[in-house]
């Protein structure tokens, strides 16, 4: 664990953001976590209605600060020894057990670590969130110790708890004494927090006498202020040892896949999936393409997005998920914030084990000059490598804006610099109308093409990340105010 100290944590308002404060959100199944991120931020940003599968980023300026929230997977709550022993005797015995088989540990399940560096360049307070209606014993407890130790040392003088469903308490019973009369498991959970903990009624977000938010967050900054300003920091190593597993579970994944095509080609299968990273300059409609692709608004076009987003959707028969990326300068690499490189690099991390198309979003309103496709290029080349081109597919937006005209006879005209752009990227293009989310057609003929590409790449099916995309210490200074083509004609990002 390190940790350090910056001008916007310790006070220094000077610069042109607000002060930021950025919050983990950890806890087990059925704590209320989503909700209680919602909560936090005053607007549904996550999806309380469905399991998380992948660590999500949420991001609201609240009261003059700009919060980042990070929404994670459920912590798994170890098995009990003596349910197991249970289970073997009545398998002996030849009867059925009345309690479910537990799963079997997921491969795509993603560890603590991947939501500390989607808050970079760490948080400033992990929010440990334990439901008042679920019961917390000495199973929890080891839960929430095992996922504090895989951040490694150093964690515990940044955490809080963050009791949700006060509502469900009895009438006259207040936070203190459920903490004193659930036993020990709790207590020595708030303890090593050093007794840091907040209470949440999700329930009572839209009241106007909800005082709750603000009180979490005096309660941060009281955190904050104890460690001096400091915020926590993933260990490069445990970044490293983390991949390592990462890559043996992707191995064994692989292997599980190949013996389900064996058996699809019998009997079907569950849908392929698509993984996709949405690429491109400032203004070139990069969130409205992904809300086209998806069939739904997904993504908040019509502003700056300013961290990478991923969602998936059933699209067309397959599992289609999508991260959409901050755009770059459209004038030449050093002048694209660091901060917005390795956030593109991060948001093909989040694709794991690596995404299957660089889809590099271009307006067909838009000019493209060389100094644009050699810009271009060169983004493409300094963040994935030498080997992105083989990946990458030129997608269209603004189609409707074609009428008639094929796209092919745009190409033509747009003249030699959007030829070459094309040969580099294999000749692989689509156009999309990203004004109409849904338009199955479309959408379905740029999946075919997609998978395409990736019989064509043979055994290179996917660009595969690199552990320094998430292990780069993360910059968030930004010089960059020069304006840059847009689409804002079409109404996109």
């Amino acid at each position: 664990m390190a940790a350090v100290s910056s001008a916007s944590d310790t006070g220094d308002h000077r610069g042109r953001h607000p002060p930021e404060r950025r919050l983990l959100i950890l806890g087990g199944p059925r704590s209320g976590k989503t909700s209680s991120a919602n909560t936090i931020l005053g607007d549904e940003m996550f999806d309380a209605g469905t399991e998380t599968t992948h660590s999500n980023v949420g991001q609201m300026e609240i009261y003059g600060r700009r919060v980042t929230v990070v929404d994670t997977p459920s912590w798994a709550i170890p098995a009990d020894p003596e349910d197991d022993e249970e289970r073997d005797t009545d398998d002996n015995a030849g009867a059925e057990s009345d309690s479910p088989a537990r799963p079997p540990p997921s491969l795509d399940s993603e560890g603590p670590c991947m939501g500390a560096i989607l808050c970079p360049p760490g948080p400033h307070a992990i929010l440990l969130v334990v439901s008042i209606s679920q019961p917390f014993g000495d199973r929890e407890r080891k839960a929430a110790e095992d996922q504090l130790g895989a951040l490694g040392g150093g964690t515990w003088r940044y955490c809080m708890v963050l009791f949700t469903g006060v509502d469900k308490l009895p009438k006259g019973v207040f936070i203190e004494e459920h903490i004193s009369n659930t036993g020990e498991a709790l207590q020595w959970l708030v303890e090593r927090c050093g007794s840091r903990y907040h209470a949440f009624d999700n329930t009572l977000k839209d009241s106007e006498e909800n005082t709750q938010v603000p009180e979490l967050m005096e309660k941060v900054e009281e955190l904050v202020t104890d460690n001096q300003g400091w915020y926590f920091e993933v260990n490069e190593l445990i970044l490293l040892e983390e991949e390592q597993a990462r890559r043996a579970l992707e191995e064994e994944r692989m292997r599980m896949e190949e013996h389900a095509r064996q058996r699809e080609q019998m009997i079907g299968g569950p849908p392929r999936e698509l993984r996709l990273l949405l690429l491109g300059w400032k203004g070139v409609g990069k969130s409205s393409v992904g809300n086209s692709i998806l069939g739904r608004r997904f993504f908040e076009s019509g502003q700056e997005t300013e961290l990478c987003l991923r969602r998936q959707a059933l699209v067309c028969g397959r599992r289609v998920t999508i991260v959409d990326t901050p755009g770059w300068d459209w004038f030449s690499v050093s002048r694209t914030p660091k901060r917005i490189r390795q956030e593109s690099q991060r948001g093909a991390a989040l694709l794991r084990p690596g995404p299957h198309t660089l889809l590099l979003v271009l307006p067909v309103v838009s000019s493209l000059t060389a100094r644009k496709r050699r810009t271009l290029l060169a983004h493409i080349e300094t963040l994935f490598g030498d080997n992105a081109c083989l990946h990458t597919m030129v997608l269209f937006s603004c189609g409707d804006w074609l009428g008639h005209t094929p796209i092919e006879e745009h190409i033509l005209r747009g003249g030699r610099e959007l030829q070459r752009l094309l040969e580099y990227c294999g000749n692989y293009y689509h156009v999309l109308d990203s004004k109409t989310p849904g338009k199955d057609r479309s959408v379905s003929l740029l999946l075919d093409r997609i998978e395409e590409m990736i019989r064509e790449n043979g055994d290179r099916a996917f660009l595969p990340i690199q552990t320094e995309w998430l292990s780069e210490e993360s910059s968030y200074s930004s010089d960059n105010t020069e304006p840059e083509d847009d689409c804002r004609g079409c109404q996109l990002q």
